[in-house]
C-alpha cells in the first residue's frame, strides 16, 4: 500500500500540491456526491426525448467517466467533466422533440465540439472571447435556465398549456406528483441554503422514498444489473445536414454556453485552488480546454450532448482536492454508479423536476454582468431572455438576440465596436428566420 501511495504521489505531485492519498480520495467522493444528481436527471431528460433511459444511463456515465479520468491524468487538476444540463435540454426537448433526427442532432454537437477543439487547439480563444458580444453570451445562460426551469415546472405538472387560451396555466396544483414536486423544491432549498453536502442527491433520494407509498413508482427487483448496450446510440451521426445554416442557432446555443462556461467555471475554481498566477490566469489552461473540447465532440459519438467542466468540482476542492487525482477517485465513483440502473430508473418525474426548477433559477446570477445603461448591450440581452422563454426555444433566442444586437450597432453608428464576423452571423440568423417562417 505504501508502494502504491508513492507511486500515486510522484505521478500527481501529492507533497508538491500539499495534498495525500487520503485527501485526494475525500475531495473525490465530496465531488461525485455534489454532482451525483446529474445520474438521475440527465438520462430521464433524455429518456423523455425517446433515447432507451438504459443505454443513456450508460453512455452518459461511460462518457463522465472517461471525460474525467482524462481531466485528471492530461491536466492534473481536480475537474470533473459531465453533460451540461442547458445543453441537454436543447438536444432533448427542443432538437429530438421538435423533430429533428437524432443522426442530425448528434451531427449538431459534433459540430459544436469541433469548433471548441479548433478554438482551443490553435490557440484563438481570445478572439472567440471578444468577437461573441458581452451581452449576448451572458444572456445566453439566463435564458437556458430560464428554459430548464419552465421545463422542470412543465414536468412537475405546476403549468401546463391551455390550447383554449393558448397560454400557460396553473395544472392541477392537488395531484400527488404536483404537491410531491413543490415540496421536493422547497426541500431543495432547504438543503441547499444550509449548505448540506450533497444537498440535490440527497432531496431526490429522499422525494423518491416518499413517492413509494404513494404509488408513483415502485422498487425494481434488483438495485443493481450490467449496463445497457450503447449501440444504438453509437456513431449516429449526420455531420453534412447538420452543417445547414439552419442550425446555426443551435450550434451557438451548445457553443457558447459551454465555451463561456468552461472558462468561468476553470478560473473560478481554480482560483478557489489557489493556481492563479498573479495576472489572474491559470497556467496550464489550454491543457484543460484541450480535455474539454475534445470531450464535447466524442460525446456526440454516443448520443451524449454536451460534456463540460462541472462547477461542482468547487466542492471537491473545498474538501482539499488539488490534484488530478481527486478527478480519478470521482470517475471510480461514476464508474460503480454503471451497475445502478434499476436504481436511477426507479427515480420519478416528481423527484427530478424540482431540481430543474432549482438549477435553472441559479444560472439566472449571470444576468447582473448586463450592462442596463447601454441600450445596444441590454435590449439584444432582453430579447435572447425573452424570446427563449416564449419561443420554447434558445436556438430562437440567440438568434433573435445577435439580429437584435447587430441593428443596434448599426443603428447608433457604433458599427465598428465589434468585428465583421457578427454582421455576417446576423446576416446567417435572416435566413434562419425565413427557414423558421416557411416552417
Amino acid at each position: 500500500m505504501n508502494t502504491l501511495a508513492h507511486k500515486l504521489d510522484t505521478c500527481f505531485s501529492l507533497t508538491a500540491q500539499h495534498s495525500s492519498v487520503r485527501q485526494e480520495l475525500i475531495a473525490g467522493l465530496t465531488t461525485f456526491t455534489t454532482m451525483a444528481y446529474m445520474v438521475a436527471v440527465v438520462p430521464g431528460m433524455l429518456a423523455k426525448a425517446g433515447l432507451p433511459f438504459g443505454a443513456a444511463l450508460t453512455a452518459v456515465i461511460l462518457m463522465t467517466v472517461l471525460t474525467t479520468l482524462a481531466m485528471g491524468l492530461y491536466t492534473n487538476r481536480p475537474f470533473v467533466l459531465g453533460p451540461g444540463l442547458g445543453s441537454v435540454a436543447i438536444y432533448s426537448y427542443t432538437l429530438l422533440g421538435g423533430g429533428v433526427p437524432l443522426a442530425v442532432a448528434n451531427g449538431i454537437v459534433l459540430v459544436s465540439g469541433l469548433l471548441f477543439m479548433a478554438v482551443s487547439f490553435l490557440g484563438v480563444r481570445d478572439f472567440v472571447v471578444r468577437v461573441i458580444p458581452h451581452g449576448v453570451k451572458v444572456s445566453v445562460g439566463v435564458g437556458i435556465g430560464l428554459f430548464i426551469a419552465l421545463l422542470g415546472c412543465k414536468q412537475a405538472g405546476i403549468v401546463v398549456a391551455d390550447a383554449r387560451k393558448n397560454v400557460l396555466v396553473f395544472g392541477d396544483l392537488s395531484a400527488p406528483s404536483t404537491l410531491l414536486a413543490i415540496a421536493g423544491f422547497f426541500l431543495v432549498l432547504g438543503l441547499s441554503v444550509r449548505k448540506i453536502r450533497g444537498a440535490i442527491i440527497l432531496a431526490i433520494a429522499l422525494i423518491t422514498l416518499a413517492a413509494l407509498p404513494l404509488g408513483l413508482t415502485r422498487l425494481p427487483a434488483s438495485p443493481l444489473s450490467m449496463p445497457e448496450s450503447i449501440a444504438d446510440l453509437s456513431f449516429q451521426v449526420d455531420l453534412m445536414s447538420a452543417l445547414s445554416p439552419a442550425y446555426l442557432p443551435f450550434l451557438l446555443a451548445f457553443f457558447i454556453p459551454d465555451f463561456f462556461s468552461t472558462l468561468g467555471t476553470l478560473l473560478g475554481v481554480g482560483a478557489q485552488a489557489g493556481y492563479l498566477d498573479k495576472d489572474g490566469n491559470l497556467p496550464g489552461i489550454d491543457r484543460n480546454f484541450h480535455v474539454d473540447s475534445t470531450a464535447t465532440a466524442a460525446g456526440a459519438l454516443v448520443s451524449c450532448p454536451v460534456l463540460t467542466t462541472y462547477v461542482e468540482s468547487s466542492a471537491g476542492v473545498e474538501a482539499g482536492g488539488r490534484t488530478g487525482l481527486t478527478a480519478v477517485f470521482a470517475a471510480l465513483c461514476f464508474a460503480l454508479a454503471l451497475f445502478a440502473a434499476p436504481l436511477a430508473g426507479m427515480i420519478p418525474t416528481a423527484a427530478t423536476a424540482p431540481v430543474l426548477i432549482y438549477i435553472g433559477v441559479g444560472m439566472m446570477a449571470s444576468i447582473r454582468k448586463v450592462n442596463f445603461d447601454d441600450v445596444t448591450e441590454c435590449l439584444p440581452a432582453f430579447v435572447c431572455i425573452a424570446v427563449s422563454i416564449f419561443s420554447f426555444n434558445a436556438g430562437n433566442g440567440i438568434a433573435a438576440a445577435m439580429l437584435v444586437y447587430a441593428f443596434m450597432k448599426l443603428a447608433t453608428g457604433r458599427y465598428r465596436e465589434d468585428h465583421w464576423s457578427v454582421y455576417a452571423i446576423a446576416l446567417l440568423m435572416v435566413y434562419y428566420f425565413s427557414v423558421v417562417a416557411r416552417h
